[in-house]
């Protein structure tokens, strides 16, 4: 009965606030008058929204048809709705694409939804926005793509751990499950150099609920997934805390190398503004994003190829066919937020808005892309896609520090796969869903036949 009156309550004042909100920007617009077109579209229920049916799409395994089905009713590549307990504005179309790439910093900056800043709280009461610049402020020499060449040894040494434990001498395997442990225990050796499993499958299982809860509806009570995940990055992050306060301790000794992973750099890389070293809760925050960023920007690539190079490819040289997967399977979307008015296709767009970047309303469309959702490896022989429809990184200045990150895990993990096996799919239609991440209904199991020359 409790637990009832608390969820009434935070659901009645999420509601007030939701409608005071609505009349402010509506009063706003009023007064604003002229000749500005008014945004087509619906901000759904309250608090809620849209979230519901945005989510569902994506549970079928279309969540382009979010986005499709209302550029279609409103005859507009920019409409408004309402996702993640916020309201906001959606660009899709190359046109789109352009102008925000264009304008990164300028009229728009990078914005998450308020699950998020809950999710992972900064140590230093900054907002996730400042967290993410600074991060890739941070990064911009870690990440570099001649600096990875010296992690792919590491990567080739982890792979093959990885499939000599969970994939030789077995029949069948679940491919879903094991592409989201290759992409973590990558993650945390490359940053962490965390090496031992029995560590790697605790926080693997807190990583699983925090995912869960960044795209929830925004009310934090006892058992709803916002909740969990807050649980979740609070566990991460003390663990995140002990190992980065022994690393300081052994570098100091002379018992950790400053090059050995991403941890020693940051420990030893001073803030550029002021000069001072960051400390171990700082740090625990922006290691925490990396590994999250990293898990999300792998993973939703691992495994579609997984699921269609266990049918169509035999060989590594149709490792350079990759695009269609990119195309189709990659994230769905990213957030911004509008850091000064500004007009757009007529629409006055005011500051503070929040804006939703749709990658699959050129991904997935017809216009751009005959027969989308079909398997053709000769689409990008001879001609490159028309500008600004093809971004599985994004563009301009927001381009994903880690797409090449993202590239060599695919491929080592991939190589390995390839040489090793061959196979068939137990499941063969089986039906990507999204939730939020490309995941196949039943975990893709296969049916392991291993070369016999291997």
């Amino acid at each position: 009965m409790e637990l009832l009156y608390d969820f009434l309550l935070s659901f009645f004042l999420l509601l007030v606030i939701y409608l005071s909100h609505h009349f402010l920007l509506s009063y706003k617009n009023r007064k604003a008058g002229g000749n500005e077109k008014q945004l087509p579209g619906k901000t759904g229920f309250p608090v809620i929204g849209e979230s519901l049916e945005f989510i569902s799409t994506g549970w079928k395994g279309h969540p382009e048809k979010f986005i499709f089905d209302r550029i279609a009713k409103y005859s507009s590549d920019v409409f408004k709705t309402s996702l993640g307990g916020s309201p906001m504005v959606v660009f899709g179309g190359s046109n789109g694409n352009k102008f925000l790439f264009s304008n990164e910093n300028k009229l728009v900056q990078v914005s998450f939804l308020k699950s998020v800043d809950k999710i992972f709280p900064s140590s230093t009461r900054t907002t996730s926005n400042q967290e993410a610049f600074m991060l890739r402020k941070m990064l911009r020499n870690i990440l570099k793509p001649a600096a990875f060449q010296s992690y792919i040894a590491m990567m080739d040494n982890v792979a093959h751990r990885h499939f000599v434990a969970d994939w030789e001498r077995r029949d069948t395997v679940v491919v879903f499950p094991l592409t989201k442990s290759y992409t973590i225990w990558l993650g945390f050796h490359l940053f962490l150099s965390i090496e031992d499993p029995n560590h790697v499958a605790l926080l693997e299982k807190h990583f699983e609920v925090l995912g869960g809860g960044i795209l929830s509806v925004p009310i934090d009570l006892p058992g709803t997934p916002l909740n969990r995940a807050i649980k979740a990055s609070n566990f991460i992050t003390k663990e995140l805390v002990v190992i980065i306060k022994q690393r300081k301790k052994d570098l100091a000794e002379g018992k950790a190398s400053p090059t050995q992973d991403i941890l020693s750099h940051m420990l030893l890389m001073s803030d550029d503004d002021n000069g001072k070293f960051r400390d171990e809760d700082d740090i625990a925050d922006k290691i925490l994003g990396l590994l999250v960023g990293g898990h999300d920007t792998v993973s939703p690539f691992v495994l579609p190829l997984s699921s269609i190079l266990l049918s169509c490819l035999r060989s590594t040289k149709e490792f350079t066919k990759s695009n269609w997967i990119l195309r189709n399977r990659n994230l769905q979307g990213t957030f911004r937020e509008a850091i000064t008015d500004f007009m757009y296709n007529g629409f006055s767009i005011k500051k503070g808005w929040k804006i939703y970047w749709s990658v699959s309303s050129t991904h997935k469309n017809h216009k751009f892309f005959p027969e989308p959702q079909k398997f053709d490896p000769s689409r990008f022989e001879g001609s490159e896609p028309a500008p600004y429809t093809f971004a599985p990184f994004g563009g301009g200045p927001r381009m994903c520090p880690g797409n090449e990150y993202a590239r060599l895990a695919i491929l080592v993990f991939m190589h390995h796969l390839v040489k090793r096996f061959r196979w068939e799919k137990l499941i063969p239609d089986e039906k990507l869903i999204y939730d939020p991440l490309a995941k196949p209904e039943k975990d893709l199991p296969i049916r392991l036949f291993p070369h016999e020359t291997y």
